[in-house]
């Protein structure tokens, strides 16, 4: 008595599900594959392949196939306490969302606020290199023109500035002569120098009278003889 296997080969479909399943890396769309086909297959798919096949499907509803996935991937993406809040917020605001409406809008999310991040800290960046910038000193490389003129003579302060090439330099200098504490030196050497004028007329005005009373002197006139 001939004896048969009772282990049955593999169907044609069961053949097709596997070699899918080996080269899931290449799937595209799977629109017109039977649901409970892609139940065996899709399972195997990485976030980025399970996405491109979302995207290439488009136009048709894979959410009673990818939905569970999606929620895993969310789960793993961004843990229990944020999965479980987006459950939360659903069942209170009662509303229904699919998983991968919610990945989507949860990676943009955090995509916006890692920008914004961004954004403040070039902004402070920016700010404490303008505060460093503005307390740098700045040094001048133009120097005024050297002048060894005085600034007032015997006659009161002198206001020659045609040696003075800018406008700002020159205004300046005329301030400077034009002050009160420069007003009042300048009186103080004129009046020195009407003093010490006085002083030698006086001096030489009584050196002549007494000569001229000492030749008058009869007595001073005997004794010369």
């Amino acid at each position: 008595m001939i004896r048969r296997d009772q282990t049955s080969a593999p169907s044609l479909v069961d053949l097709c599900v596997q070699k899918a399943i080996d080269k899931v890396r290449y799937l595209g769309n799977v629109g017109p594959v039977d649901h409970h086909l892609l139940e065996r297959i899709l399972p195997h798919c990485t976030l980025d392949q399970l996405m491109r096949v979302e995207k290439a499907s488009k136009g048709t509803d894979l959410s009673p196939v990818t939905d569970k996935l999606w929620k895993k991937f969310f789960e793993k993406q961004f843990g229990i306490d944020c999965t479980n809040e987006a459950i939360k917020n659903m069942s209170k605001k009662r509303v229904s969302f699919r998983w991968l409406q919610l990945y989507e809008a949860k990676v943009k999310d955090i995509a916006q606020a890692e920008k914004e991040l961004v954004d403040k800290i070039k902004l402070k960046y920016k700010e404490a290199d303008a505060k460093k910038q503005s307390r740098q000193v700045k040094i001048c490389t133009k120097t005024p023109p050297s002048s060894k003129r005085r600034f007032w003579g015997d006659n009161g302060p002198g206001y020659n500035v045609s040696n003075v090439k800018s406008n700002i330099m020159k205004k300046s200098k005329i301030e400077f002569l034009k002050c009160r504490e420069v007003k009042n030196i300048a009186a103080i050497n004129k009046n020195s120098i009407h003093r010490t004028a006085s002083s030698s007329s006086f001096a030489r005005s009584g050196s002549m009278s007494r000569i001229g009373s000492s030749s008058k002197d009869p007595k001073s006139s005997k004794r010369l003889f």
